[in-house]
């Protein structure tokens, strides 16, 4: 019988985006509990302060990036850094996102739409397009993409939201598709209502709204960012060595009725 396969980063390099705050930041902690260099990326100079006041604790290298996502120059020059600091590319978690305020398709601005696919969905064929780049070369890697339960399930209002997180699922799929034989696995996870600042903004951060959103869960709460960072971990361990093109539900049991 072989080894049980282990999740221990040490001395490999994780990519996270969207590390600023709420899953990304709790993904990125959790690379470095696990001897990970991290490189955190965000747009938010003081969110990504915040992250990296955590992570130095855990006596593992460091790199903070100020990125714009939406930029292939600006992504490709945080890979090529991660690649002059660090030396490689392991695992990347490609989880930069924006919510998009409840609203009819028929009543949504072209502007916000294509905002909203910018940052959800252009980014991460973006990131992807340069790590897989980096990857190829070194003949191995693991790439995790955060769709959401709105990649597998249509929601009212979020005709843009779930356009992106649909996309998400389909790009993760079809690079997962190309590069399988090549050492390399790309998968997605669809986290479900996870009790991060993005949905304190959806909620209105008020009781009333949290409760209302809850009820949605079978599970009866949202989930912490820390659960989501623990499938990432696994999706991108040896652990998870035969898991690629597989878009991963996280959700409390949210979309088990469809």
């Amino acid at each position: 019988m072989t080894n049980i396969p282990t999740i221990d980063f040490t001395g490999k390099v994780a990519f996270v985006t969207g590390a600023g705050s709420g899953i990304g930041r709790a993904t990125a902690v959790a690379f470095a509990k696990a001897g990970a260099s991290v490189t955190a990326v965000d747009i938010s100079e003081k969110g990504l302060a915040g992250t990296v006041e955590l992570l130095e604790g855990f006596g593992t290298k460091i790199l903070p990036i100020i990125c714009d996502v939406t930029s292939g120059d600006s992504v490709k020059a945080a890979l090529d850094e991660t690649l002059k600091s660090f030396g490689r590319l392991d695992a990347a978690f490609n989880n930069a996102g924006i919510e998009q305020p409840a609203q009819p398709l028929v009543e949504l601005s072209e502007e916000l739409f294509d905002g909203v696919i910018a940052v959800n969905l252009k980014s991460v064929f973006l990131c992807m397009k340069y790590q897989l780049e980096i990857m190829l070369r070194q003949g191995s890697g693991a790439i995790v993409n955060t769709a959401s339960g709105a990649g597998v399930l249509a929601i009212r209002g979020q005709s843009s939201y779930c356009a992106s997180k649909f996309g998400v699922v389909a790009v993760s799929k079809v690079a997962a598709l190309e590069n399988a034989d090549k050492g390399i696995r790309v998968n997605a996870i669809c986290p479900g209502i996870i009790d991060t600042p993005m949905i304190a903004r959806y909620t209105g951060d008020t009781e009333a709204g949290r409760a209302n959103i809850i009820a949605q869960e079978p599970i009866g709460r949202m989930g912490r960012p820390e659960e989501i960072a623990g499938t990432v971990l696994w999706l991108c361990s040896d652990a998870g060595g035969f898991v690629t093109g597989h878009a991963m539900v996280v959700d409390g049991g949210q979309t088990a009725g469809i």
